[in-house]
């Protein structure tokens, strides 16, 4: 009798071990593609400064979300999402920001006032700059990832200063390791 229950137990553990055995090698491919689509949207050609694009991932559908100044960016990231090995469905949510002259001297006076402030032009420059300006009708949103708190809080002193923004909201989040 007590090698039965035993046998039992035994398989109960077995089936549970098995079960978080799968869980993780699920979670193991689900960062990896994770990692594939952020490598991918980061290829995209004119992915700059000024566009953001955000995902979320399940069971194989991908949901693209975020701002894009051209509607070609828009194109190219579903596109390039479609053709990753594990990606089932695309639905693109990403909005194309408006053509305006307005907005394009916001965007570039924003991001003068941000990297003349100390030291904050390390997150603005070079291929895949760690922050995003994105301006839409005079509002300002200041997306990605700073090292401190301090980067975070004079980027948006900084966005403030820029004339003719109608608010600034900051959505920066505080990273460790950049």
């Amino acid at each position: 009798m007590k090698n039965l229950r035993f046998l039992g137990l035994l398989a109960v553990v077995s089936v549970l071990v098995l079960a978080g055995t799968a869980t993780a090698q699920n979670e193991i491919r689900k960062g990896e593609l994770n990692e594939k689509i952020v490598k991918q949207i980061l290829k995209l050609p004119y992915y700059d400064v000024f566009d953001s694009i955000k995902f979320s991932e399940s069971n194989g559908t991908v949901t693209l979300m975020g701002s894009v100044m051209q509607p070609s960016t828009k194109e190219n990231a579903e596109d390039r999402v479609k053709e990753i090995d594990g990606v089932k469905e695309v639905i693109n949510n990403i909005e194309v920001l408006p053509l305006s002259r307005f907005d394009d001297t916001i965007r570039y006076r924003t991001w003068r006032s941000i990297a003349n402030k100390g030291t904050l032009y390390r997150y603005l420059i070079g291929v895949n700059p760690p922050m995003r300006i994105i301006v839409n009708d005079g509002r300002v949103s200041l997306e990605g990832f700073v090292n401190n708190e301090v980067d975070s809080n004079l980027a948006y002193i900084a966005a403030r200063e820029v004339p003719g923004t109608f608010g600034v909201e900051n959505n920066l989040i505080v990273k460790r390791d950049l």
